[in-house]
C-alpha cells in the first residue's frame, strides 16, 4: 500500500523540507503518545492480498492495468510488476465472526476479479513465488508504469551503486547479477494487520519476532525460483537480496539491509523504533507536503504523518509497526510481511487466525522477551523456518524442539485461548485451527510444490514441467480445499507444451570447452556426455566458437594423432549463429533450416546461457 504521491526527483531543497517534516512527524507521534491520543480500546484486523495473472499458457499476463481499470473498485491496486495485483481487505474489529467476514470479503472479491480476468482469457493464482515466472519477466519493461516505482528503482540502484546480485542455495543454487529491482516483483504475499495497544508496544512488536519463525514455518509456499530448488520460503531470501543497497567493501561493517528482522529486541516506545529507523537508513524517496503534522494538531485535527509513513513504507521488516488513522482516531498496528500469498484463501485465513490467537494470547512469562529468549534464538529460527520449512528444528526459550511438536504441543493451544479471549465464534476458532493442525501434520505448500515438481521433471522439460505445476496449482485452488489435502499429481506425459520462446526449451545445463583444450579432449566430453555439439568459451562465459560431431569428423586422423596436438582453436567453427532467450521457436526452426544445422546456442549479451538442438524443437515443427 506503497504512497503513489511522491516527487520522482528531489532537489537538496526539496530533500531538506521532506527532512523537516519527517522530525515534525516523530514529535507529533510523541506527542500524541504522551497525551494518550492513540486508540488503545479496541483491536481490528485488516490484510492485503496479493495476486498474480497469468495467461492461457500458465505463463505472466501482463495485462494487470487493464484489468484494473475494467475491475473499477478502490479495494484494488497495482504491484510493482504488470502481472501482479493487490487487494486490501476492510478492518474488521476482531471479533465474533471477524475472519469469516475478512474470508467472505476476499473470495467476493477475488470472484469479481477473475470475472474481469477471465474475459480477457487470463487466470488468477495465489501463491508464493510464481512457478512459471522467468528471467524474461523480470525485465524492467514488465514494471508497472508509475512514477513511485521508477522512483524507488532509480533510488536503489543510486544507493547500491551496482547491479544488484541474487545468491540463493538451497538443493540447487542460483547466482546472478540483475540491473533492477524487478526480481522483488516474484514475490506475492498475504500481509496481515493487527492493531495493537500502545502501551503495550515493545512487549508486542518482541513476541512478534519470537514467533515468526515457528508462523512461517508452518506456512511455506515458496521453493521455486526460476526453476532452481531453493528455500522453502525463497520469498525471504529473493527480497532482501533483490533490493539491498549495501554495497561490498574491504571493510567490515553491521549495516543492516533495508529487508531484515532486525539485529536486538525492541526497546523503548514506538517512536524509538522509528528514531532508530530514521538513524540508520537512507531517505530514498521525498514528497511534497503542505501543512506540518505540528500545526495540524494546534489546530484540533489528527495529522496522517505522511513523511514518517513514506519512509517507513521503504523499510521492509518481515514484522513492520504502521501508524495509521481510521474513523478520525490515530491508531499503531503491527504488519505481518513475511506470509506467502495462497497456496489457498482457506490457508491463509487459517495463517491469520493462527498469527493473531498467538498474539493476543501471549502468555504474561512473554510479556520481557528479553529475559527469556536470546534474540539471536529468534533471528535464527526465523531464517532456519524459511530455509528448511515445518522441517526445522526451533531454539525456543533454551531447547531444540521440532517445529511440528512446538506448534502442536504450544502454539496450537496459546492462540486458541487468544481467540477466544477475544470473542472469536468458536465454530471459526476451530475450523482454521484445525487447517494448521492438519497442515503441519500432512504438508505444507512448499513440500507439495517440491515433491510434485521433482516427479513432473522426470516427464516433461523443465519449462514444461514449470508450466504443468502452475496449472496444477490453480485447479487445486478452484477446489478451496486446504493445501493439507491436495492430492499428488499423476501422469503429465501428456502435457501440451505451452513453449513459445527459445529460452523455454535450450538446455541450460551445459558442458563447454576452453579454446586451448585438446582437441583430443573435446572428442571425450561429447562421447562421456552423449552430446553432439560442444560449445567453447572463454574465462568470461562468452562464446567463442562451436565443436560439433560431424564437424570434427573432419579432424578424426589428426585429433587422434599423439604427435600433432590440435586445440579446441584449431578445429572449432567460429563463426557461428546464435539466438536469444527471447527468440521465437518458429525462427529458430526457420534459422536451422535456412543454414542446415542442427542446433543454436543461445546468448544473454555476450554471454552463452543455453543451447538449443534439433532433437528440442522437432515436435514444435508442425506449423
Amino acid at each position: 500500500m506503497g504512497d503513489h504521491k511522491i516527487n520522482a526527483k528531489s532537489n537538496d531543497q526539496a530533500r531538506m523540507n521532506f527532512l523537516a517534516h519527517l522530525i515534525d512527524d516523530l514529535k507529533s507521534l510523541e506527542y500524541m503518545s504522551e497525551k494518550g491520543m492513540i486508540e488503545d480500546d479496541i483491536v481490528r484486523i485488516g490484510a492485503e492480498q496479493e495476486f498474480c495473472l497469468v495467461n492461457d499458457h500458465w505463463r505472466p499476463d501482463i495485462n494487470a492495468l487493464d484489468v484494473l481499470k475494467e475491475i473499477d473498485d478502490p479495494h484494488f491496486t497495482t504491484e510493482l510488476a504488470r502481472y501482479n495485483l493487490e487487494i486490501n481487505l476492510d478492518p474488521q474489529e476482531l471479533c465474533g465472526d471477524a475472519f469469516a467476514r475478512m474470508e467472505n470479503q476476499i473470495r467476493a472479491l477475488l470472484e469479481k476479479a477473475d470475472a474481469v480476468v477471465k474475459r480477457k482469457k487470463s487466470k488468477i493464482v495465489l501463491t508464493g513465488i510464481l512457478p512459471s515466472i522467468s528471467q524474461h519477466e523480470v525485465k524492467l519493461d514488465f514494471m508497472t508504469p508509475d512514477k513511485r516505482y521508477y522512483a524507488l528503482n532509480d533510488m536503489l540502484k543510486e544507493a547500491r551503486g551496482s547491479d544488484f546480485r541474487l545468491n540463493l542455495l538451497g538443493v540447487d543454487e542460483l547466482s546472478i547479477k540483475h540491473n533492477s529491482v524487478m526480481f522483488e516483483a516474484c514475490n506475492t504475499s498475504f500481509q496481515m494487520h493487527l492493531q495493537i495497544d500502545p502501551n503495550d508496544f515493545t512487549s508486542s512488536y518482541n513476541w512478534a519476532q519470537a514467533i515468526a519463525g515457528p508462523v512461517l514455518g508452518i506456512s511455506v509456499n515458496a521453493p521455486l525460483l526460476l526453476g532452481k530448488e531453493l528455500w522453502s520460503e525463497t520469498r525471504i531470501a529473493l527480497f532482501q537480496q533483490s533490493i539491498d543497497t549495501r554495497s561490498v567493501s574491504m571493510a567490515q561493517t553491521e549495516q543492516e539491509a533495508r529487508v531484515s528482522f532486525g539485529n536486538n529486541w525492541m526497546d523503548g516506545h514506538v517512536v524509538d523504533y522509528y528514531k532508530n529507523e530514521i538513524s540508520r537508513f537512507k531517505i530514498l524517496l521525498t514528497k511534497e507536503i503542505e501543512q506540518s503534522s505540528m500545526e495540524e494538531l494546534n489546530e484540533g485535527k489528527i495529522p496522517k504523518l505522511s513523511a514518517l509513513n513514506l519512509l517507513n513504507g521503504s523499510i521492509y521488516r518481515w514484522n513492520r509497526p504502521c501508524y495509521g488513522v481510521g474513523n478520525g482516531k490515530p491508531h499503531i498496528r503491527i504488519e505481518n510481511r513475511y506470509i506467502p500469498s495462497g497456496p489457498t484463501v482457506a490457508d491463509e485465513m487459517a495463517n491469520f487466525a493462527f498469527w493473531v490467537g498467538l498474539m493476543t494470547g501471549r502468555p504474561a512469562e512473554f510479556d520481557d522477551m528479553p529475559k527469556v529468549m536470546d534474540f539471536k534464538d529468534a533471528r535464527s529460527n526465523f531464517i532456519r523456518a524459511a530455509r528448511t520449512g515445518s522441517e526445522s528444528i526451533m531454539n525456543w526459550m533454551g531447547k531444540s524442539v521440532p517445529l511440528e511438536q512446538l506448534v502442536l504441543d504450544e502454539l496450537l493451544p496459546i492462540a486458541r485461548n487468544g481467540l477466544e479471549k477475544m470473542d472469536v465464534d468458536k465454530a471459526d476458532i476451530d475450523k482454521y485451527l484445525d487447517v494448521i493442525k492438519r497442515r503441519v501434520s500432512t504438508q505444507t505448500g512448499s513440500q507439495w510444490i517440491v515433491k510434485n515438481f521433482r516427479q513432473l521433471k522426470k516427464e516433461l522439460k523443465l519449462d514444461d514441467a514449470l508450466l504443468a505445476l502452475t496449472e496444477a496449482i490453480h485447479t487445486n485452488q478452484q477446489s478451496e480445499k486446504p493445501v493439507g489435502e491436495w492430492p499428488s499429481l499423476h501422469d503429465f506425459s501428456s502435457f501440451d507444451s505451452k513453449a513459445g520462446k527459445v529460452g523455454h526449451l535450450m538446455t541450460s545445463n551445459l558442458v563447454t570447452a576452453s579454446a586451448s583444450d585438446l582437441g583430443l579432449l573435446t572428442l571425450q566430453y561429447m562421447k562421456w556426455n552423449s552430446i553432439h555439439h560442444l560449445p567453447v568459451v572463454d574465462n568470461k562465459e562468452s562464446l567463442v566458437g562451436l565443436i560439433t560431431w560431424r564437424h570434427l569428423a573432419q579432424y578424426w586422423d589428426q585429433v587422434h594423432d599423439p604427435v600433432k596436438l590440435l586445440s579446441a582453436r584449431d578445429i572449432m567453427v567460429q563463426n557461428v549463429i546464435t539466438v536469444e532467450t527471447s527468440t521465437p521457436i518458429h525462427e529458430a526452426i526457420a534459422i536451422m533450416k535456412k543454414h542446415v544445422i542442427g542446433c543454436l546456442p543461445v546468448l544473454q549479451g555476450a554471454h552463452l546461457v543455453g543451447i538449443i538442438t534439433i532433437k528440442d524443437l522437432i515436435h514444435m515443427d508442425n506449423a
